[in-house]
């Protein structure tokens, strides 16, 4: 069973949301997942022990959330070159924070980008199931990519 960690930042509940559902779909292909707001996650030990991770940012201002850019400070001191990686966020009229989180994580971090790409979810469509289960199959086309 490979672990996964979905780390997010969340102003409104919407990409915690999202967070949520991705880490049940990578239940779904008997694999762990650990949500976590960035907040919780302090030092490089706290990103260690996993075999796959997704990050999630909302939109804000055409970029990803300000806190995030300052986790992402952390996490380029961790060892994650060559992890699968994964990206994803709300937004309300552009949604370039996920795909600036994925370069990244490929280009700076040196992670294996998920193929899938990243996933946006416009926040008012949040509220419908197909939304959600946009999420789900997310995380378990990720999980599944992972094996077991």
């Amino acid at each position: 069973m490979k672990k996964v960690l979905i780390a997010y930042f969340s102003l409104s509940g919407n990409t915690e949301k999202m967070a949520e559902f991705i880490a049940e779909g990578v239940r779904f292909t008997g694999n762990q997942a650990e949500t976590r707001k960035i907040s919780t996650l302090k030092t490089i030990t706290d990103l260690n022990g996993y075999d796959g991770y997704i990050f999630g940012s909302p939109t804000y201002h055409l970029e990803m959330a300000e806190p995030f850019k300052t986790f992402l400070f952390l996490c380029r001191k961790a060892d994650l070159a060559c992890k699968p990686a994964g990206a994803f966020g709300s937004y309300t009229h552009t949604g370039n924070a996920p795909a600036q989180i994925l370069d990244t994580m490929q280009y700076v971090f040196k992670m294996q980008p998920f193929e899938l790409g990243s996933l946006k979810i416009l926040e008012r469509a949040l509220a419908n199931r197909e939304a959600l289960k946009a999420c789900q199959d997310y995380g378990k086309v990720f999980g599944e990519k992972l094996g077991n």
